[in-house]
């Protein structure tokens, strides 16, 4: 028998992704945040998250996606990482979800722009794929045109 992984799933514009379970810290409704200034563009701001400063990384940015409309609220999945408490900006929450390794394949090649650098395989399901990010990898700002 397959082994089992549980992930944290979300969507964000027409994406079904997941994060391993064991990442994430907790998930919850928008809270205030402070602009950083001259931060990256996916950089929303940071939160204070009960005395813990936790970056907030918009997940459509970060993956070249069209801006949310103004009357959609966004949710927070606060992750942790080797750096420290992220939290990434989403669509809508979905479930935790069980899926077996045999589903698992690479980055499908219409995967294209950011966003191929960014998950790291999927898992096919019974009516969609979920697509796995890469959390050492989201967490990093995006390279800006003077890295270029």
């Amino acid at each position: 028998m397959a082994d089992l992984t549980q992930f944290c799933t979300f969507h964000v514009a027409h994406l079904f992704l997941g994060i391993d379970v064991h990442a994430v810290q907790e998930v919850m409704r928008p809270l205030e945040m402070t602009p950083v200034p001259l931060a990256t563009p996916s950089v929303m701001g940071l939160i204070n998250l009960r005395g813990q400063i936790v970056t907030a990384v918009d997940l459509r940015r970060r993956l070249s996606l069209p801006e949310r409309s103004p009357d959609q609220e966004a949710m927070n999945v606060v992750m942790r990482t080797d750096d420290g408490a992220v939290s990434l900006i989403v669509d809508e929450i979905g479930d935790v979800i069980e899926v077996t390794t045999d589903t698992w394949e690479r980055v499908p090649d219409t995967l294209q722009g950011e966003a191929r650098t960014l998950i790291k395989g999927v898992y096919k399901l019974q009516d969609q794929l979920l697509l796995i990010l890469d959390t050492s990898r989201v967490a990093l700002p995006e390279p800006t045109l003077a890295a270029v």
